[in-house]
């Protein structure tokens, strides 16, 4: 194997590190593709972490924006239960 990459000329290595570039672009494109899919880039996440114990916390128009997301995912986690 020493062999084989000793007989390459000179130069050899920037095509090594081309594709290994392109490799990893192609990954990042696919996982970015993917996360835009699967509603990894939706904003109104930060709602979830919040229940009716924080309510007293919460502006109004947050604490109903909160409610909102929450039975929108409940509604989303039975539409793709159904779908299994």
């Amino acid at each position: 194997m020493a062999d084989f990459f000793n007989n390459l000329g000179d130069g050899w290595t920037i095509y090594l590190w081309l594709v290994t570039g392109a490799m990893i672009i192609v990954g990042v494109v696919y996982g970015i593709r993917w996360a835009i899919n699967n509603e990894q880039f939706d904003e109104d996440i930060k709602y979830l972490i919040f229940d009716s114990n924080d309510e007293s916390k919460m502006a109004p128009e947050e604490y109903s924006k909160a409610k909102e997301v929450f039975f929108a995912q409940v509604e989303k986690r039975k539409e793709v239960t159904n779908q299994k």
